[in-house]
């Protein structure tokens, strides 16, 4: 089965957030993963940028011995770090500073076979090029690799994964794409990305949401911790949170149910990801995607003046 005949499952686990060290965050990772599973999620979606591998060794061994075909695998190649490492390495108050890109053929299949092996799995749903925003030039090596390994069979279809909307823009107009994974672009608050979508389905390319709380700002609206994008929001993004709050809190509305139904309701999405750290956190994320939405809801919508906050 390719990806561009693979049934896709409305919701995904990402598991960036399952890299914690130590016996406790091992403990963790199983725990959030089986009861994902438990809940009814077929999707996992992982790279192995997520605690240089970490992540895919605790996802591997918790779907280890189910059946293959129950599930969608789906992980990504072009961007690494030092193995169990966070995003800010020991000794550095530099953010991502020992990440290392690598979008050449020998290093994509490299990457690839090393995912393989931690998956321990023999063949992956997708494989997206990984934060290739800023690398668009470089990446053309990766893309026939994976074409190359999609004909083998041990990739079944190639994706982009980013936070902007330029890669995937040049990825979907070169017809190289059996999917795109787009993060924090298409949310209540950004819908920058929207405009790929009906050019997406034409031809035939799934489109996976990802990031779509913003992290964080749209699960519990602004609080004193509240992140946009992993940064403190700015005046313009609180002013616009506080707009959707005021929307919801009369309907009894989560402003976290508001903000992955959203996502969930166009129709082109083909799927989302919620990135859980814990179990209370995906039950807390589930529930609110379950939540019944009263009739006339999305009428009510306030309107986000400028496309981008």
């Amino acid at each position: 089965m390719s990806a561009a005949t693979l049934t896709w499952p409305r919701l995904g686990l990402g598991c960036a957030a399952l890299t914690a060290p130590g016996v406790d965050g091992e403990r963790n990772a199983r725990a959030v993963i089986e009861r994902a599973w438990e809940r009814g999620i077929r999707f996992f979606d992982v790279a192995p940028l997520y605690g240089g591998g970490l992540s895919e060794e605790r996802l591997g061994a918790a779907l280890d011995g189910l059946r293959r075909a129950d599930y969608v695998l789906t992980t990504k190649t072009g961007v690494t770090r030092p193995y169990a490492q966070g995003a800010t390495p020991p000794g550095s108050t530099k953010f991502r500073a020992a990440d290392v890109w690598d979008f050449s053929r020998e290093g994509t299949r490299i990457s690839v076979q090393r995912s393989l092996e931690r998956l321990r799995t023999n063949y992956l749903d997708l494989v997206h090029l990984h934060d290739v925003d800023g690398h668009e030039a470089e990446c053309g090596p990766a893309c026939e690799t994976l074409g190359e390994l999609r004909v083998h069979g041990s990739v079944r279809g190639i994706s982009v994964g980013s936070n902007g909307v330029q890669a995937p823009r040049m990825l979907l107009e070169l017809g190289l794409l059996d999917a795109m994974l787009i993060a924090g672009r298409y949310t209540l608050l950004d819908e920058s990305a929207e405009g790929l979508f009906a050019s997406a389905n034409t031809a035939g390319v799934h489109v996976i949401a990802a990031g779509v709380l913003n992290s964080g700002v749209l699960a519990h609206g602004i609080t004193p911790n509240a992140t946009f994008d992993y940064l403190p929001p700015t005046s313009a993004v609180v002013e616009r949170v506080k707009r959707l709050q005021a929307w919801c809190a009369p309907h009894g509305v989560a402003l976290a149910a508001a903000a992955l139904q959203f996502v969930t309701r166009n129709p082109y999405v083909s799927s989302v990801l919620l990135g859980p750290r814990s179990v209370s956190e995906l039950d807390e994320l589930l529930d609110a995607f379950a939540q019944p939405l009263p009739t006339g809801f999305w009428e009510g919508r306030p309107a986000m003046t400028e496309p981008n906050p």
